[in-house]
C-alpha cells in the first residue's frame, strides 16, 4: 500500500485525470486532496466524490486567512458533513510570506481548531516559520480539552521543525507528514526527524504540485512521486521500502478514518 496523504489536485496545470491515472498506475491505494480556500475546498470535495480512492480535506490556508468570514466557517462546516471529507484544513500559521496579518492568522487558526474539535474531525496543520506560536496555540487547545492524544487530533503537514518541535507535537497526539524535501541531500534537520519518528506516527506526502522530490526537481510534482519520498524515508530509517510504505499507509488510514475500497481511481 502507498497513500499520498497531502496533495492539491485542484491546482494542477494540465490534465488532472492523467495525473490521477498515473498515480494509481504507480501503485497508490489512495490520495488525500486538500483545500486551500473555500473554492479550492469545494473543488477538492468534487474531485473526491468522483473517485472512490480520493478523499478531501476542507479549510483555508493561512495565506487567505484575511478572507475568512463567519459565512466561510459555516460553509466549511457544511462541506465537512460529506462522508468523503476526512479532515479540516489545511489551516495554521505562515510567518514566512505573511500574506495575511499575523493576528488574523491566529484568530482563524483557532476558529478551525474549534470547528475540527466540534465536528470530531482531525485537523491538517500548516506551519512555516511559526513554530513557537503554533505550539502555544496547540498546547492551549490541548489543555482545555479541545483534543487529546487519544482522540488522534490530526497531522502536522510538511514538517519543517526540528526534533524537539516534532516531539512536542507527537506528545499531543499528532501524526507527522514528511514531504519530498526529505530527498534533498541538504535537508539534514528533516533527515534527523525522520530517523527518530515512531513508526506508528509517520505519513508521507507530496504537497503536489509543489515540493517536487529528487529526481524530478524543476518539474510539477504529482502523487505518483510520493514513492520517492517513502523510499528516502525508508533508507534513512534502515527499513524495507515496501514495509515502510505499508506502515505509512496504515497510519494515514488511521488518522483520516479511511477504509480502502480496492485499489484504483
Amino acid at each position: 500500500m502507498l497513500i499520498d496523504s497531502h496533495a492539491h489536485l485542484d491546482l494542477f496545470k494540465g490534465d488532472r485525470n492523467e495525473v490521477i491515472a498515473r498515480a494509481f498506475a504507480a501503485g497508490l491505494s489512495a490520495i488525500v486532496t486538500v483545500g486551500i480556500d473555500l473554492n479550492s475546498s469545494r473543488k477538492s470535495l468534487e474531485i473526491a466524490r468522483s473517485h472512490k480512492s480520493i478523499y478531501a480535506v476542507v479549510g483555508v490556508h493561512p495565506h487567505d486567512a484575511k478572507m475568512v468570514t463567519k459565512n466561510t466557517i459555516d460553509e466549511i462546516r457544511r462541506l465537512a458533513d460529506d462522508p468523503k471529507v476526512a479532515a479540516i484544513g489545511e489551516t495554521g500559521l505562515d510567518y514566512y510570506r505573511r500574506l495575511s496579518p499575523e493576528d488574523v492568522q491566529v484568530r482563524v487558526f483557532r476558529q478551525f481548531l474549534e470547528l475540527a474539535a466540534d465536528l470530531k474531525l482531525p485537523i491538517v496543520i500548516h506551519d512555516r516559520d511559526a513554530h513557537d506560536q503554533v505550539l502555544r496555540i496547540l498546547t492551549e487547545q490541548h489543555k482545555k480539552g479541545g483534543f487529546t492524544a487519544e482522540s488522534c487530533p490530526g497531522v502536522i503537514h510538511c514538517i519543517s521543525g526540528d526534533w524537539a518541535y516534532a516531539k512536542t507535537c507527537l506528545d499531543m497526539g499528532f501524526y507527522i507528514s514528511v514531504p519530498g524535501v526529505v530527498t534533498f541531500p541538504k535537508a539534514r534537520t528533516l533527515h534527523e526527524v525522520v530517523t527518530k519518528l515512531p513508526g506508528d506516527r509517520i505519513l508521507v506526502e507530496t504537497d503536489c504540485p509543489f515540493l517536487t522530490p529528487e529526481p524530478f526537481r524543476g518539474k510539477q510534482n504529482e502523487p505518483a512521486y510520493v514513492k520517492y519520498t517513502a523510499a528516502a524515508c525508508a533508507r534513512l530509517r534502515g527499513e524495507d521500502v515496501e514495509g515502510f510504505m505499508e506502515t505509512a499507509a496504515v497510519n494515514t488510514m488511521r488518522v483520516f478514518g479511511i477504509t480502502l475500497k480496492g485499489q484504483g481511481a
